[in-house]
Parts: structure tokens; C-alpha cells; sequence
């Protein structure tokens, strides 16, 4: 089968399947030339309220694919860093769902999205000193900024893998859960995220990112939203909130 990315949209949740079975997921150049195009149709698709990424069957994705690092020049590498960048900037909730590997660029797209949930007996490992390969900057900082400069250090160094209970302490997985459970706890938690407030979740995607340029920004849309009045109508009166932000 051709790798490829496959996408759909079902109640406001779009899923990003990662499709290169022959090669347990590994990302080819396509696929990471692609990923950034999917992302940006499904950010503006007004139906889309949460985007999940995950591997087909029971992989991840167990990286790049490595014969194309083989090629002359780091072209393998600027994909993936857009990729990576195309995902963390994604304007609405991101949600990677793990089993097994999770590897390399693998992790690089996993720690790119805004949370992550894992199976047991997911495994997880940042592999570039394996390959003699500088890790990017922005992935570097990302990482560390995820699980800490000494847990950063310990991937990054040893090119290690490690386990989903492991991952889980350091602040790599979320949550954690047993064999044939992930799929419903996904679906179940992305409901839920689709039935909140876009805006609050936009406004604290960027100020939990670090940026420090947008406050008059999201002062401005929340006094053009009506979530607000909304959502406090909605408590008073014991009602589900009927958000509109970004409809």
C-alpha cells in the first residue's frame, strides 16, 4: 500500500491516520510534505473542533523513513520541522493517540500536538544520536519544555527507548490506558473537548504556548463572542452551553 496520510471528520472531530503499515508508519518525505496541507484544510473547516493523530493498526508511527535519510542534503529534516511546526500551530485542541512505537519523528509528532494518550505497552524513544543526526532546534526546545531539560537530555543523549508507564511520569503521555480501552477514552475525551468553548481553548492554546503578543487579541474576540453569556446562561439554567466561536 502507498503511504499516505488518510483523514476524516465525524462530529467535530477530524483523526489523522499515519498509513505506512509496510514500514510500521515511518514517515515518508510525501507524507511529511503533505501533513502541513491536511492541517491547514482541516484548521479551516468551521466543523472541525479537535483534530486526533494517530498510526494505523498497532503502531504510532516508528519515525522517518530512514533510506531517505540516505539522500544528499537535510531536505528529510526541513519536512519534518514544518510538519512538526504545521501541527503544534494548528488553532484548535490536538490529541495524539499511541500504541506501540512512537520513535523519532514519531515522538517529534507526538510532542507537537497538545496531548497525548497511550495503550500499554506503547513505546516511546528520540533516536537521532543512534544516526549521528543534530536534532532540530525548535523539536530540542519542545521536548524539554514537554518533560523537562534532564528527561529531555536522557532521550536525546541515549537515543533510548522507554516505556508507557516511564513516559507517563515524565510527562510524555497524559494518560494511560490498558489493551482495547484507548479508542473509547479518545472519542469519549475529544467529546468532550468539542462540546467547550473554541475560544477559551484558542486564547489558552497560545498564552500555555508562551505567547506573549496576543492578550488585546483575545480581549477583543471574547467581547465579539457571545460563549461568554453563553455559557453562563447555559449553567444557570442546567442546560448543555450552545458555544459558537469559529462557527
Amino acid at each position: 500500500m502507498e503511504p499516505k496520510l488518510r483523514e476524516s471528520v465525524t462530529d467535530g472531530i477530524a483523526t489523522v491516520v499515519i498509513a505506512n503499515p509496510a514500514k510500521r508508519n515511518a514517515m515518508s518525505a510525501g507524507m511529511w510534505r503533505a501533513l502541513p496541507d491536511v492541517l491547514e484544510r482541516l484548521a479551516a473547516d468551521p466543523a472541525v473542533r479537535v483534530l486526533v493523530l494517530t498510526g494505523e493498526g498497532d503502531t504510532f508511527c516508528a519515525g522517518a523513513d530512514i533510506a531517505a535519510l540516505r539522500e544528499p542534503g537535510d531536505e528529510q529534516q526541513r519536512l519534518a520541522v514544518r510538519a512538526e511546526e504545521a501541527l503544534a500551530a494548528f488553532p484548535k485542541p490536538t490529541l495524539a493517540a499511541v500504541r506501540g512505537f512512537c520513535v523519532g519523528g514519531g515522538s517529534q509528532l507526538a510532542a507537537a500536538c497538545d496531548l497525548r494518550f497511550a495503550e500499554e505497552g506503547a513505546r516511546f524513544g528520540v533516536t537521532p544520536a543512534k544516526l549521528g543526526i543534530v536534532y532540530p532546534s525548535s523539536s530540542t526546545r519542545r521536548l524539554a519544555a514537554l518533560v523537562g531539560p534532564s528527561a529531555a537530555k536522557y532521550l536525546l543523549f541515549s537515543g533510548e527507548l522507554i516505556d508507557a508507564e516511564r513516559a507517563l511520569r515524565t510527562g510524555l503521555v497524559d494518560e494511560l490506558h490498558p489493551a482495547g480501552e484507548l479508542d473509547k477514552r479518545v472519542a469519549e475525551f475529544c467529546r468532550v473537548l468539542a462540546s467547550r468553548s473554541l475560544l477559551t481553548q484558542a486564547a489558552a492554546k497560545e498564552f500555555a504556548d508562551g505567547r506573549t503578543d496576543r492578550d488585546a487579541h483575545w480581549t477583543e474576540q471574547a467581547r465579539g463572542s457571545d460563549d461568554t453569556a453563553e455559557g453562563v446562561a447555559a449553567f444557570l439554567e442546567r442546560r448543555p452551553p450552545r458555544f459558537t466561536y469559529g462557527l
